[in-house]
């Protein structure tokens, strides 16, 4: 009787020791798998649009006051073109991109539940500038007519699709009434070189790639000046990718939002990259011109 008891004792110690092991290796897995979660790399891009070093080192400033602000390891991903920006987002390669307002909506429509959400204060009311060499006596859009041109990549806003939209407005089909066809410089600082060096009679860029480059010496206004500026439309955005809750856990949007909401002037590489000491709330529904202009002009489908 002694013997059967004692042997059931043994048993009964012997699983629940194998169970305290299973449990101890459950725990560890467990541990393994959110370490691995919490060493993810949130990786940010941005449309090439302007100087690659100017780009680099803002946006380097912003994956720096991001991994600060909400302890993920965030990274800055240089993109070759706006295509592969886009497409990175699309394969879930990118966790948020700062896009253009075209850009964007084209991410978007590839990754349904994507969301832009943050902006500058000016994206709300954005425009289009076209300059000429200064000896040009342009006062239109019309007197374009004619006159080599050029603009900039062709999956920008505002460096494309807006400017052809207003042209097509006044009359002008950019791809028949113009000296030959319109080139497409790829990006905004590249158009007004192309311009400055008398290469074309006249292009059209952002607003405040211009602004920056006049206040910053690196254009000639003695040899390029700005003859029209658009309406206003939004335009840039921080859209962030439908992954994120799942790769880096529930909350991770909001985080980063409030995150970059809370950007000053005090952060000054951010501030001289964006043109701005603010960031301010956006959403899709925002874009819906730019997706509509885009259609017309078969830029997308």
């Amino acid at each position: 009787m002694v013997k059967k008891w004692f042997s059931i004792l043994i048993l009964t110690i012997l699983v629940f020791s194998l169970a305290a092991c299973g449990s101890q290796k459950d725990e560890k897995a467990n541990e393994g798998k959110k370490e691995t979660k919490t060493n993810e790399v949130f990786k940010i891009g941005a449309i090439p649009d302007q100087n690659a070093a100017d780009l680099d080192k803002g946006m380097t400033a912003v994956a720096k006051y991001l991994s600060e602000k909400t302890g993920l390891k965030v990274e800055f991903v240089p993109s070759v073109d706006y295509a592969a920006l886009v497409t990175g987002f699309q394969r879930g390669e990118i966790h948020m991109a700062w896009f253009g307002g075209l850009t964007s909506v084209q991410a978007r429509n590839l990754v349904p539940d994507a969301e832009s959400i943050v902006q500058r204060p000016r994206d709300a009311e954005f425009h289009s500038v076209f300059i000429t060499q200064t000896s040009e006596n342009f006062t239109k859009l019309e007197d374009i007519k004619g006159k080599s041109f050029t603009f900039g990549s062709e999956s920008s806003t505002s460096g494309h699709l807006m400017p052809r939209y207003f042209l097509t407005e006044a009359g002008i089909n950019p791809d028949q009434d113009l000296d030959g066809k319109p080139n497409y410089s790829g990006s905004h600082d590249a158009t007004y070189k192309l311009v400055e060096s008398g290469a074309f009679k006249a292009g059209a860029l952002n607003e405040a790639v211009w602004e920056s480059a006049v206040k910053e010496g690196k254009v000639d206004t003695n040899k390029v000046k700005v003859f029209y500026t658009t309406p206003s439309y939004f335009d840039y955005n921080w859209t962030i990718n439908s992954n994120v809750e799942d790769v880096f856990g529930k909350g991770t949007k909001n985080k980063v939002k409030d995150a970059l909401l809370s950007i000053t002037g005090e952060q000054k590489d951010i501030a001289d990259l964006f043109q701005t000491d603010s960031f301010v709330e956006t959403k899709n529904d925002n874009y819906k011109k730019i997706e509509k202009v885009a259609k017309e002009l078969k830029i997308i489908k």
